[in-house]
């Protein structure tokens, strides 16, 4: 059995992990990060343009109400400042172990946990101990109050609040927390320096079993960072819940994705959103938090005015050792196990590979991101930064579950268009690198472009640029491919055939469109579709078995009011018809009962539980009212999330015999509904 470490003793992994290999701010050194914190921390606050070669800045959690109500007179204001931050900031050095020193605040904050995700523990940090706090089920104790705070944790769940509160702080001559710097186009415009606002990644850790596989805990909403500009770093409740539930609903459809750890609340802490609200704290997990934004920030576009002038000149430099980072220990290109080699190429084909499987992902099964701005783009491929997302219901190709984005550009069938305009943007970052390379015929080294003009870069700039037809290409094709895979999973077929998108996939979508038929619920429906269902084209074309299940496919339209019954029928018995002599050219392939095994796997990649808006809201506004009864329920649609595709709320009883079903089973099988009409394909804002 594998041996397993409170939070503060989690080991850090080697050197040659750690993001510390990059350029930190000049202004917040490791060595010296906590003499900062005591004589000078509003550095960490100020909003700032960093230094043109620093990849990140070292930062400590700051929780705390915005703007700071501290008192002074006008002539000793930056000494009154720090003196105020510094007495908030954490300095009792506690539990030490062999790489890390805990430190803790004087005037702690209440802290709330309320829940932590069991699926990330078991996939990501077998190694940590969080004692009991998996049991917080209808369990209010778990509180970290700020008059019982003592030197010490009292166990392993209380230190992991202290840490993932942002309490107390993981540090030592070598590791402090820290924000990245990254820029970013949203919604087409290049917008100069953004960075970790109000994100701070805490740890880094290996699992003992894994040494070369790293991940970085983050905390989202732990209070502002010099890339805060005018806004308080902190989260709500309310968006916080979503991410919470969001990205481990996402990771069990088998799309790539930042994982969710834990989530805890600070009641004392008020928040101004569109009301006031309640803060928050998430814990993400991730091998890496970087963006395209991070190369845009180093490699900024040409001739582009920022208002405010918020953006450094570029840094070749710092552009280089971003990139051997990224093709190093992030993607472990095999380029970079060749002394020498050119990787630029490499690295931009891969980061293009990555994005197109989870942009497919996305579509298959109907996730809309809302806000695909280039910093919100992983260099990993991962899902990132949830906000105004949601899941389809009644299908609809123009969906918009963004309502700030007045141009659809985020619309659902704009997002793989998006992606692709991301992966522009990489390349035109990486461009003078690329054209560089390219003409050197191998890997650029360090100062490969000090004392070189202006007319040089642009020629290499030109060359760079000129991969873009072969990005598009691969993305393209990667992007096809992985939904093909996909939506042949989803119809439970086991071959491919070259004119299935267009004679199946398509008109089945275009289908649900017209007649605005619920894109989960339907296809998982057609998990129990059966070709004998079809007559032969020798009988009267008739069949009470067909008939019934069109039926059934009718009942997904979660506002029946607005259907043609009798055009819907017609569409569908046409397209059952086909879709029955598709599955009939492949019966060979198929061992043993076709009908069984192929319900089976259709049901194994068609979910019976979607995370929709209206589970969402219910949750947040249970957990806002009453957090015991709230943390229940929350755990429970956790639970669901993580485990989408198995029978909930016995979905084979008949709705006659639902009375018989458990007061449990009928809750799940009310999540498993459509909701309120209002709620259906409800649009959030940027602050969810």
């Amino acid at each position: 059995m594998q041996s397993r470490s409170t939070i503060s003793r989690l080991p850090l992994p080697k050197q040659p992990l750690l993001i510390h290999k990059l350029t930190p701010d000049p202004r917040t050194p490791t060595k010296t990060f906590r003499e900062v914190l005591n004589t000078n921390p509003s550095i960490q606050r100020r909003a700032r343009l960093l230094a043109p070669e620093a990849h990140f800045s070292f930062v400590s959690p700051f929780p705390a109400e915005f703007p700071y109500a501290i008192q002074y007179e006008e002539a000793d204001a930056q000494r009154a400042i720090d003196a105020w931050l510094a007495a908030r900031e954490p300095k009792n050095p506690q539990s030490p172990n062999e790489q890390l020193c805990k430190y803790t605040r004087d005037q702690p904050t209440k802290a709330v946990l309320l829940g932590v995700t069991e699926a990330v523990l078991r996939d990501c940090l077998p190694h940590l101990d969080v004692g009991d706090a998996l049991d917080v089920v209808g369990t209010p104790a778990l509180v970290l109050e700020p008059d019982t705070a003592t030197e010490t944790a009292n166990g392993p769940r209380d230190d992991l609040i202290e840490v993932l509160s942002g309490q107390a702080v993981l540090m030592s001559e070598d590791f402090s927390p820290w924000a990245l710097r990254y820029s970013g186009h949203q919604f087409g415009t290049f917008a100069g320096q953004l960075g970790d606002g109000r994100a701070t990644t805490i740890l880094v850790t290996a699992p003992p079993n894994e040494p070369d596989k790293v991940y970085e805990l983050q905390l989202k909403g732990s209070g502002r960072t010099p890339f805060s500009r005018s806004a308080d770093g902190l989260a709500v409740v309310r968006s916080s819940i979503r991410e919470f539930l969001g990205s481990e609903a996402v990771h069990a459809l088998g799309i790539p994705t930042t994982r969710a750890l834990a989530l805890i609340s600070l009641p004392d802490l008020a928040v101004y959103r569109e009301t006031e609200e309640r803060a928050a704290i998430l814990t993400r997990v991730a091998p890496s938090f970087l963006r395209i934004g991070s190369f845009e920030a180093l490699s900024p576009p040409q001739n582009v005015f920022i208002f405010g002038g918020g953006q450094q000149p570029a840094n070749w430099e710092a552009l280089r050792i971003l990139g051997e980072w990224v093709a190093g220990p992030v993607l472990r290109l095999p380029e970079m196990q060749e002394p020498g080699k050119a990787w630029g190429s490499a690295l931009l084909l891969e980061v293009a590979r990555r994005n197109a499987r989870m942009a497919a992902g996305w579509q298959a099964y109907g996730y809309m991101n809302g806000v695909m701005n280039t910093d919100n783009i992983s260099v990993l491929g991962l899902t990132i930064d949830y906000g105004p997302y949601s899941f389809m219901d009644a299908f609809d190709w123009y969906h918009i579950t963004n309502h700030d984005d007045a141009e659809a550009r985020y619309a659902y069938r704009s997002q793989p268009a998006a992606i692709i305009y991301a992966l522009r943007a990489l390349n035109n970052a990486l461009a003078p690198l690329l054209g560089a390379e390219k003409e050197k015929g191998a890997a650029i080294t360090a100062g490969w472009a000090e004392n070189v003009d202006k007319d040089k870069i642009e020629e290499w700039r030109k060359v760079g640029l000129e991969f873009k037809d072969e990005l598009e290409r691969v993305a393209q094709d990667v992007m096809a491919d992985e939904y093909g895979r996909l939506m042949k999973k989803r119809l439970a077929l086991r071959r491919s055939e070259s004119a299935d998108e267009a004679t199946l996939v398509r008109p089945l979508l275009d289908l649900m469109a017209k007649h605005k038929l619920d894109f989960h619920a339907t296809f998982r429906v057609l998990t129990d579709f059966q070709p004998g269902m079809v007559p032969s084209t020798k009988s009267n074309g008739t069949s009470t078995v067909l008939d019934t299940f069109v039926e059934r496919l009718l009942a997904q339209a979660p506002i029946p009011s607005g259907l043609d019954r009798s055009q819907a029928t017609q569409d569908l018995r046409e397209w059952l018809g086909i879709y029955a002599r598709r599955i009939e050219r492949e019966a060979d392939a198929w061992d043993g009962d076709l009908n069984s095994q192929r319900t089976t796997a259709g049901r194994a990649a068609n979910p019976r539980f979607v995370l929709r808006q209206w589970v969402l809201q219910e949750v947040i506004a249970a957990v806002e009212k009453d957090v015991v009864r709230g943390r229940r329920i929350m755990a429970k649609v956790l639970h669901m999330a993580c485990n989408p595709f198995e029978p909930w709320g016995g979905e084979n009883v008949s709705e006659t015999e639902v009375g018989k079903l458990s007061a449990e089973e009928r809750e799940e099988r009310r999540f498993c509904g459509f909701g309120a009409k209002e709620l259906l394909g409800f649009q959030c804002s940027c602050s969810s």
